[in-house]
């Protein structure tokens, strides 16, 4: 791992803590790396209407157009989770998600994401090959 990617994983594990999750008990963190060097976490947020919970991912790369403005560009993504007995268990970004991080990628931006054994780092193209774009 980078050092770059090093950062992302502690500041995602960090803003998972602040995760608010009273019904899934499966807090997560992401955070994202543009590509003016800036960093952003997001943590996901329930509701007791499920539609209206947002992911970690999401809301981190929201926090990143609301400070850079829409043009932003990802350069890398970490995603990190626990679930309620503290352990953490494989988790990819879902689909909403990746269309949300595709909008604001190119092919090569890295994801990374809890696997079963290790963590997986795979590229936009690879995570979501076809994505819908204009």
């Amino acid at each position: 791992m980078t050092p770059k990617t090093n950062e992302l994983l502690a500041r995602a594990t960090s803003i998972m803590a602040q995760a608010y999750a009273p019904y899934s008990n499966f807090s997560v963190g992401a955070a994202v790396l543009t590509s003016s060097g800036n960093i952003y976490v997001g943590c996901n947020v329930e509701n007791v209407s499920f539609g209206l919970t947002i992911c970690a991912e999401r809301n981190a790369i929201a926090q990143a157009v609301a400070a850079e403005g829409p043009s932003i560009k990802l350069e890398e993504i970490v995603v990190t989770n626990k679930n309620a007995d503290g352990k953490s268990i494989p988790c990819s970004p879902c689909g909403a998600c990746r269309q949300v991080i595709a909008e604001f990628s190119h092919p090569q931006t890295a994801i990374q994401y809890r696997g079963k054994q290790t963590d997986i780092r795979v590229s936009m193209e690879q995570l979501l090959p076809d994505s819908f774009r204009f």
